[in-house]
């Protein structure tokens, strides 16, 4: 089922574009099956259920052919675990919680990958930095040494037709550009992470170098 999934998706999404599967809830035999099937990006919602993912996959078959991703919220006391564990960390929202990883990274030599998440769609429900905000919080978090801004994130509203998560999308696109555009960052961050199982599809239209999806692999 997992391999039919896989095989689906890839299908329908172009080869440029990161397919993270979002194995939040799942067991680590189901992860395994997916990464036999093709996937070479794992999603966590949560670090200490990664973790034990992590630590019972890592030194096997699989463990070498795969990057982790923390796409959940990341709360500061979970930070220097964090740091260890993922490869990227997709939902850094404030300067606080980047001043924290830039911390815990140089504590261990590491230059910890990250996505700035921004909440394009206002929602008080979800994380991420305001849009109005962005630009000027981009600006210090990018020149913290042990931190490297590799594009943005952001989470679609829930809608009835996916269709009207494209404004969302499109809005992170323009904001990159215009980081782009005033060189705001070192280098050009190009990933825009954005598009789930319901919407994916919709944000690949508008720009998506990365999606996250759970359901549409392991369901």
């Amino acid at each position: 089922m997992i391999k039919d999934n896989v095989s689906r998706i890839k299908a329908q999404t172009p080869e440029a574009v990161t397919i993270v599967a979002v194995s939040k809830g799942r067991s680590v035999s189901q992860i395994q099956e997916a990464i036999g099937a093709g996937i070479t990006d794992i999603g966590e919602n949560r670090v200490q259920e990664a973790l034990v993912k992590y630590n019972a996959i890592r030194d096997t078959q699989y463990g070498k052919r795969i990057k982790w991703h923390l796409v959940g919220h990341l709360q500061t006391n979970k930070v220097k675990e964090a740091v260890k564990t993922f490869d990227l960390i997709q939902s850094v929202d404030s300067l606080h919680l980047a001043l924290e990883i830039d911390k815990q990274a140089a504590q261990i030599n590491k230059l910890q990958d990250i996505l700035i998440e921004v909440n394009t769609s206002g929602e008080a429900t979800k994380f991420g930095l305001k849009r109005e905000d962005a630009i000027g919080v981009i600006k210090e978090i990018g020149r913290l040494k042990n931190i490297k801004i590799n594009g943005l994130m952001t989470v679609a509203p829930i809608v009835d037709n996916p269709e009207e998560t494209r404004p969302y999308f499109r809005k992170l696109r323009e904001l990159l550009e215009e980081i782009n555009c005033q060189g705001i960052t070192p280098g050009a961050p190009e990933v825009l992470s954005m598009g789930m199982t319901d919407d994916f599809r919709i944000a690949i239209e508008e720009g998506s170098t990365m999606v996250r999806l759970g359901r549409a692999i392991f369901r």
